[in-house]
């Protein structure tokens, strides 16, 4: 297993991990076959869309935020879980924490338009991404 450090900087942000991913593959001797992806962490997920408009990634941060809205403040029965980051875990629920993807020549076999994004929903932290050959 190879484990990718993902630093990030923000509350809610998607991390464009695609290279270090490819990297880690290649370290684990990957050439034709998959590698799982996961995240061990509650308030972080993993996840494939589109790498190359940005606005991509900013609506869907913006849509999941209308579906799981991060109230500071867990008084009046909002949410019973204490550190107000409720909406973190259940966006990490929504997106999911693994994925496995398929390598073909030691390359990613992704779509034209498609990347590897961590999804942060609670940082800014230091989070780790587990990459496993299949």
């Amino acid at each position: 297993m190879e484990r990718i450090d993902v630093p990030t900087s923000r509350r809610c942000e998607l991390v464009d991990v695609t290279a270090e991913v490819n990297g880690a593959a290649r370290a684990l001797g990957v050439a034709d076959g998959g590698v799982l992806l996961h995240v061990p962490h509650t308030t972080a997920a993993i996840t494939v869309n589109e790498g190359y408009d940005p606005d991509v990634a900013g609506d869907l941060l913006r849509r999941l935020e209308r579906l799981a809205p991060h109230w500071e403040d867990t008084a009046g029965g909002r949410d019973r879980h204490g550190e107000g980051n409720s909406d973190s875990h259940l966006k990490a629920a929504l997106v999911g924490t693994s994925t496995l993807l398929p390598m073909v020549d030691g390359e990613l076999a992704l779509g034209r338009w498609q990347r590897v994004f961590f999804c942060e929903f609670d940082g800014p932290r230091r989070r780790e991404l587990w990459v496993t050959a299949v």
